[in-house]
């Protein structure tokens, strides 16, 4: 069943057909469009969810997140946040393999079609002029018999008039064989332009229109093709998409079941517990006797009150830092904890700062290597990071010492920090811009963009400052180049 021979004589509705049949593929790309941006909006939403739920940075909650349910809290938010990445990622394949391909095919096709229509319009204009021809020659062929028509009658007229001489016999006969020449050559002539009409005629008819139309009609199935394949990817593209998906999923469920009830109520006692003993019972006095039993003076002092306390909401104290809340034995080991957690993280400071020290000097020395000002910003702010650790150390070294522990630490610290960070001095009111994390970037960036930076895929960046609702992220490369990039383009580490 082909068009050519069935559909030969409806050129409107094929042409109302196929133009329907590009509007039907073109509403489906606008519908793949408005998904995608329906997946961005969502994640865009998600992250601002997980963004005003997420509490960093706050003592209370650096205490809080001991607590395995509100580190699977932090957990929960933390994969809600990649399971966002994945909506994204879902939004940027539907527009690329769908909406791209298929907007350029579209073009294809309705310029194909046009050039089809084109053809037809051109064949069926040829058939006209040539009908036309055949017209003109026609009459022409019509008015010259009539002429031979009369010229042959004013023969015979003249030949039986017995007044006409033999010159006038022969004027005539003479005008009568021209004017059947003539007729003779017209008549010629539309047979001619008959033959040629009805050859152009058979070939439109049977040749050209058939040919075009059943290109219409392969163009047509492979429209529908295209469309068909279009809603197989539709599916396809947020499938491929799932295993990453569920990986988040899982991640959650896996979240909630490493929660340790048992060890989450075991911390709040290890964190309060003051050990000290519950009173001693009161006392029976009687009052019956008239002599009262001599007592103690030392007892009588130290007869125990009961006191009735109740739960009320108190301002914290001003400082946290000091555990001054904890019996002197607890504060002891507590403060010394401390002080080995923060003599840990000097320690890694000091070599990073060494290592950067000696980079930069390979960096001077060979400058093909890299670009020496290219460290800076880190060795800023390693420097920054070791003066406020050994501040930290001072401060809690000083509450061990009033509580009656632990050796000075002073000598330790000015002999533990590198030679490099001694030639910087701070103050409290340092001010410099510090990364809050590390990211990789998932695809190129031009940053052709005023306030943006160019990125490569899978370069290492400072993150500086999160997306703030808006889908730009601040980020700092290793050239020490800070500027805006899309958040969707990046992954958090």
């Amino acid at each position: 069943m082909d068009w050519g021979s069935n559909l030969w004589d409806q050129h409107d509705v094929i042409e109302r057909h196929t133009q329907s049949g590009l509007e039907v593929l073109e509403r489906y790309v606008k519908f793949v469009k408005e998904r995608a941006e329906i997946e961005q909006s969502y994640a865009k939403q998600l992250r601002t969810l997980c963004k005003k739920y997420s509490r960093r940075g706050i003592k209370e909650d650096q205490e809080i997140n001991r607590l395995t349910n509100q580190q699977a809290f932090q957990e929960v938010l933390n994969e809600l946040n990649n399971y966002a990445s994945q909506r994204e990622q879902l939004s940027e394949n539907m527009t690329t393999t769908i909406c791209v391909d298929l907007t350029k095919k579209l073009n294809d096709l309705r310029l194909e079609r046009k050039n089809y229509l084109s053809d037809i319009k051109k064949s069926q204009q040829n058939l006209e002029s040539t009908y036309k021809q055949l017209e003109v020659s026609k009459k022409r062929f019509e008015k010259e018999w009539k002429e031979a028509e009369k010229a042959i009658q004013l023969t015979e007229k003249v030949q039986q008039d017995p007044s006409s001489t033999k010159a006038d016999v022969e004027k005539v006969k003479q005008q009568e064989f021209s004017r059947i020449h003539i007729s003779d050559v017209c008549k010629n002539e539309y047979a001619s332009q008959l033959q040629r009409y009805n050859k152009e005629q058979e070939n439109y008819y049977h040749t050209e229109i058939p040919t075009v139309f059943n290109k219409l009609q392969e163009m047509e199935e492979r429209r529908i093709r295209m469309l068909a394949d279009g809603y197989v990817q539709f599916s396809e593209t947020e499938k491929q998409l799932l295993p990453n998906v569920n990986k988040c999923l899982d991640a959650i469920s896996t979240a909630g079941r490493n929660i340790n009830e048992k060890q989450d109520t075991a911390v709040l006692i290890d964190q309060y517990k003051s050990g000290a003993a519950p009173p001693a019972d009161v006392e029976f006095e009687d009052y019956s006797q008239v002599i009262k039993p001599a007592v103690n003076e030392n007892t009588a002092q130290h007869v125990p009150k009961v006191r009735i306390k109740l739960f009320q909401k108190k301002n914290k104290p001003s400082s946290l830092t000091d555990f001054s809340r904890l019996p002197s034995d607890k504060r002891k080991k507590c403060l010394q904890e401390k002080i080995d957690e923060l003599n840990k993280e000097l320690q890694i400071e000091n070599e990073k700062s060494e290592a950067l020290q000696k980079m930069k000097g390979v960096y001077e020395m060979n400058s093909q290597l890299g670009d020496p000002s290219s460290l800076q910003p880190q060795i800023t702010q390693n420097v920054y990071i070791i003066a406020h650790l050994k501040g930290e150390l001072k401060k809690y070294q000083t509450q061990l010492d009033e509580v009656g522990g632990g050796p000075g630490i002073q000598n330790q610290i000015s002999s533990s920090v590198s030679p490099s960070s001694d030639i910087y001095d701070f103050d409290e009111d340092f001010d410099v811009d510090l990364p809050i994390g590390q990211c990789t970037a998932l695809y190129d960036f031009n940053g052709d963009s005023e306030g943006s930076v160019c990125i490569q895929m899978g370069e290492q960046l400072s993150l500086m400052m999160e997306d703030q609702g808006d889908g730009w992220a601040k980020v700092q490369r290793s050239n020490g180049d800070v500027g805006y990039v899309p958040s969707s383009y990046i992954k958090y580490i």
